[in-house]
């Protein structure tokens, strides 16, 4: 089983190859919270995610053994984002030939930053078992050696000195919270801390909708989704190796939803001015989820990956918007005579609130033919402010109610 001087020396071979990402306190969200939260920026890595450490830990390991008589022609990989970015980059650093096969899904950007690494990017399979399968395939065809994403010792050993920086920069923390996927960075992460430190607590994170791990760790039968925000940790199977070490080493496991990962993506932009991808934000969601498990506790998060689609990204701020009350919806009922309009702009403006969209609806209503729905957009500053504005339309006369 792994041990903490597989991670040691995984950090003798990174040094100089990859970053020490900044591990701080963040005042704002230990005030939220309730616990000290200190924060591990991962998503600093050139990459924009921890995957490089396993990656060039893997890579550097080959190296190491290679011979003139056995010389590595290659190495191959299957994934659909950061696992993909992190074997293409430290395989160009390193001279190698890197070969990456990726699910037809696949965005265009990732594919696009793979290639820019100088992998030779194959596009196989509307899932990532065909993918995979695939580039066994294709590694046993052309002698290639498979780097697998998660359930390798080597892979986790590079992982898991994100754990030794962490305790060396704060020795004082009483708990990790790490997103789990197929499992290598809490794996390595909870080698070396429980071995530098017994008594810390590892708690791992996933999404409700890819349970692998706690199901097979919790014997629970959560049912699978198909889709997540956190897409780097949307495991189907978790690896064997990594399993065994998290049964032992990890102390507990548990679940967010889709709507606790996008408050925390939110969060980490608007107070930190970070960016996160879903996965990256699993282990504030976590602490925003179950405060009450954290409360008080020196509490270290990996903020293990920043790659996200910009579109994505749009998106998930407007639906934070929303939940704040900083973007409403409102509908209003009015005579359709002129003047309606302007007279309920003007009530808006005076509360304060800014009109972002207007639509008028006269066909696809149950009011009189002399009526108008209007249905407006407001930007505000929270739920309180909504209701002075709806306050606002109610004593100027108009029926007035938030849709949700």
């Amino acid at each position: 089983m792994l041990e903490l001087h597989d991670i040691e020396r995984a950090a003798a071979r990174l040094s100089g190859h990859v970053l020490n990402t900044p591990c701080v306190a963040s005042q704002t969200l230990s005030e939220i919270t309730g616990a000290q939260v200190f924060l591990k920026f991962e998503n600093l890595q050139f990459t924009a995610s921890f995957k490089e450490r396993g990656a060039c830990n893997k890579l550097m390991w080959l190296r190491e053994g290679e011979t003139t008589a056995s010389p590595i022609t290659g190495v191959i990989a299957m994934s659909a984002g950061n696992h993909a970015q992190g074997v293409a980059y430290h395989a160009q650093r390193l001279g190698l030939r890197a070969v990456v096969v990726m699910p037809r899904f696949t965005s265009g950007v990732k594919v696009a930053r793979t290639r820019g690494f100088g992998a030779e990017v194959v596009l196989h399979g509307d899932t990532l078992d065909e993918a995979r399968a695939h580039a066994y395939t294709l590694a046993d065809a052309q002698g290639l050696t498979f780097v697998h994403p998660y359930d390798d010792e080597t892979i986790a050993a590079g992982q898991g000195t994100v754990g030794l920086e962490m305790l060396q920069a704060v020795p004082e923390l009483d708990c990790l919270v790490i997103a789990v996927g197929g499992g290598g960075l809490i794996a390595g992460i909870a080698t070396a801390a429980k071995a530098l430190k017994p008594g810390i607590e590892v708690i791992g994170v996933q999404t409700l909708r890819f349970p692998a791990m706690v199901n097979a760790i919790k014997g629970t039968h959560h049912p699978q989704g198909s889709s997540t925000i956190a897409d780097g940790i949307a495991v189907g199977t978790p690896g064997k190796i990594t399993q065994e070490i998290v049964l032992k080493r990890v102390d507990d496991l548990v679940l967010v939803d889709e709507g606790d990962i996008e408050q925390a993506m939110v969060m980490l932009l608007e107070i930190e001015k970070t960016l996160v991808e879903g996965a990256g934000a699993a282990g504030l969601a976590a602490l925003l989820k179950y405060p009450e498990r954290f409360q008080g506790k020196r509490v270290g998060l990996v903020l293990c990956g920043g790659n996200i689609d910009p579109l994505l990204l749009a998106a998930i701020i407007e639906r934070g918007m929303v939940r704040a009350g900083r973007l409403a919806r409102v509908r209003v009922n009015a005579r359709d005579v002129p003047g309606s309009l302007a007279q309920i702009t003007h009530v808006v403006a005076d509360a304060g609130a800014n009109i972002e969209e207007v639509h008028h609806q006269r066909a696809f209503t149950s009011l009189s033919v002399q009526n108008v729905e209007i249905e407006l957009v407001l930007q505000a500053r929270d739920h309180d402010h909504i209701t002075e504005v709806l306050d606002a339309l109610h004593a100027a006369g108009f029926t007035a109610v938030e849709q949700t």
